[in-house]
Parts: structure tokens; C-alpha cells; sequence
């Protein structure tokens, strides 16, 4: 079956930078679109990037442009998603998604001011 499995998180001060992994087995990785959301306390889940199948094509949620960036290596059937930057909002529980229907347990990011 589709499995998932997000890793990465951390509490870090403002400004510093963190990078999740998210490790996808049961299918294709190679021919799946992926992408990364978060969901803060009290708040709705929000995408934040999505990666095409082959990796040439990314998108950003505008809050993070600049300064997130998403990747992916399909030797290793795994998606990235490399936060530079991070601010106090940025704070939330990182979910990996394989094409809108598959999602990890989630990896919880925590910025302190």
C-alpha cells in the first residue's frame, strides 16, 4: 500500500533553515506529481509547493517563495523541501501528499521568535 513517511522537523529560532525528507513507497514514485502542505494549530491544512513527476516544473505558495524550495530524487523515491529563512508562521505540521490522495503521518516544524 501507499506509505509515506515524513522526516526533518524541528524546533529552530527564526531565520534558520531546515530540510524535509519525505520517503514514498507502494507506488510509482517516478510517474507521481508530489507535493508538500503544512497545517498550523487552530488552522486549515494549506498547500505550500508542488514538484512535477519529472522534476522540472515547481510551484510555491506566495508566502514562501524566495525562500523555500522543493526537489525531488527519483532514485531514492524521495521528496525535499529545503526552508531557509524560517519565520514564527512558518510553524506547522509538514504533510507530504502523492497526488492529492496519499498522505504521510506529518513532521512537526516549530520557529521560535
Amino acid at each position: 500500500q501507499v506509505q509515506l513517511v515524513e522526516s526533518g522537523g524541528d524546533l529552530v529560532q527564526a531565520g534558520g533553515s531546515l530540510r524535509l525528507s519525505c520517503v514514498a513507497s507502494g507506488f510509482i514514485f517516478s510517474v507521481q506529481n508530489m507535493s508538500w502542505y503544512r497545517q498550523a494549530p487552530g488552522k486549515e491544512r494549506e498547500w505550500v509547493a508542488g514538484i512535477l513527476s519529472t522534476g522540472t516544473y515547481t510551484k510555491y505558495e506566495d508566502s514562501v517563495k524566495g525562500r523555500f524550495s522543493i526537489s525531488r530524487d527519483n532514485r531514492k523515491n524521495t521528496v525535499y523541501l529545503q526552508m531557509n529563512d524560517l519565520k514564527p508562521e512558518d510553524t506547522a505540521v509538514y504533510y507530504c501528499c502523492a497526488g492529492g490522495r496519499s498522505w504521510g503521518q506529518g513532521t512537526q516544524v516549530t520557529v521560535s521568535s
